[in-house]
């Protein structure tokens, strides 16, 4: 695996580990807090020098590589999970009119420069209300005009809170910035029909590397 396959690996799996965050809060009420810390962190790292700092390492893409590996796995065998499938597709769609709408992006640039300016961007101050309730505003705004418009699935009760929604349209931002940054290094729809034994190789490899 050459650098540009393991970056594009790491940024699908960005992408995968926000579908199934979004999942797992529409669902439950609860994600896995390093994952979910993990992916808010990403929106707000604008200016890394290399993709596995988006993440903070590669633990932080823990959920994200373990789901990507099992759903492609599950691909070239026989069913996967049809839920999470439409999440990513949806947010890799989302990534390509984001592509194509030059306002649009620099209206969510400029928003999201102010959220840095308001909070640091260590795990802990990210970790309120107040920055979920800003960036799932951010999202609500922006990416939610563009169609497709992803419906999240899910018990009532959960996505009648406002906490919850507002952690469920953080991580589909999150999964936007991680379609993004993929489709950036040369990641297409086509890849993930026509390569999966050659990402299923990339994402065990990863897998491989991860101290857990």
């Amino acid at each position: 695996m050459n650098n540009t396959e393991r970056d594009r690996t790491l940024a699908l799996a960005g992408v995968f580990q926000a579908a199934k965050l979004a999942q797992q809060l529409a669902r439950s009420g609860h994600a896995d807090d390093h994952a979910l810390q993990t992916s808010v962190r990403s929106i707000v790292i604008t200016d890394s020098i290399n993709t596995i700092s988006v993440y903070g390492g590669l633990n932080g893409l823990t959920v994200g590589l373990t789901i990507l590996h099992k759903k492609v796995a599950t691909a070239v065998g026989k069913t996967a999970d049809v839920e999470i499938a439409r999440y990513v597709l949806s947010l890799i769609q989302l990534a390509r009119q984001l592509k194509s709408n030059d306002d649009l992006a620099r209206t969510i640039a400029q928003r999201i420069d102010d959220i840095k300016r308001e909070f640091s961007s260590h795990y802990s101050e990210l970790d309120n209300e107040g920055v979920y309730a800003q960036l799932a505003q951010l999202y609500k705004d922006t990416l939610s005009t563009l169609r497709p418009k992803i419906i999240v699935q899910g018990e009532h009760g959960h996505l009648a809170d406002a906490v919850i929604v507002d952690k469920v349209r953080t991580v589909l931002l999150a999964g936007v910035r991680s379609a993004v940054l993929w489709r950036q290094l040369g990641g297409s729809r086509w890849q993930l029909i026509f390569k999966r034994r050659a990402l299923l190789a990339n994402a065990a490899e990863l897998m491989d590397e991860l101290d857990v």
